[in-house]
């Protein structure tokens, strides 16, 4: 292979280490410019539109990302499915990504968009695993006691893990609250075996010793 035929760019967005970065430059540009414009659910209707149209639709979203596709085919092709349901600001959004060849970046703007979005309202996301599913009225609790605990809001949300036998753990990114029955066992557990190792320690000085009784 000679050097014209090398590729100029990575075979898929994946594959390529700055996708992230270049996503992050869009997103940020993006919730700038919709707060500049007013618009009200920026991050919503971006999610809407990776949920609800791109990943319901592959065979649209291959083609949106397809380098075999034009840049003005694809401005078209928005033109005539996307932008008529969509806000202006948001069709005026999809067809700079389609001039820049960068629709293949939307799932990462989307992930980026959304943190950066958390990050300016001050929210941050929370796990909560349990061993048994959590009412809403059990998750409305948690939620109010970290609102009311925490210097920020939470978006909490739940999983169940039957290993942990009872209680919960509470992951608020790298840290860990676990109130878990399975690790209060496992603690109880450590301390019933180093207290009779202790027992059996002080056993064997006693009657090693000429004055132990």
């Amino acid at each position: 292979m000679n050097a014209t035929e090398l590729p100029t760019r990575p075979a898929h967005v994946l594959e390529d280490p700055s996708s992230k970065a270049v996503a992050r430059v869009y997103a940020v540009a993006y919730l700038d410019a919709a707060a500049g414009a007013g618009e009200q659910n920026p991050v919503e209707e971006l999610d809407s539109f990776r949920v609800d149209v791109l990943s319901r639709n592959p065979a649209f979203e291959e083609l949106l990302s397809s380098r075999a596709v034009g840049a003005d085919e694809k401005a078209a092709l928005l033109d005539r499915t996307v932008v008529p349901r969509a806000s202006q600001f948001f069709g005026n959004f999809l067809k700079v990504l389609a001039r820049h060849e960068r629709l293949d970046l939307i799932p990462y703007i989307a992930e980026e968009v959304r943190a950066e979005h958390e990050r300016r309202t001050n929210q941050k996301r929370v796990e909560v695993r349990s061993a048994l599913p959590l009412t809403e009225a059990q998750l409305t609790e948690i939620t109010d006691r970290l609102r009311s605990q925490m210097n920020f809001e939470p978006i909490v949300r739940s999983s169940v893990d039957p290993t942990l036998l009872g209680g919960v753990i509470i992951r608020i990114g790298d840290t860990v609250y676990d109130s878990s029955l399975r690790t209060r066992i496992g603690v109880l557990r450590n301390r019933l075996r180093e207290r009779y190792l202790n027992e059996i320690q002080s056993g064997r000085n006693r009657f090693s010793s000429a004055e132990g009784n």
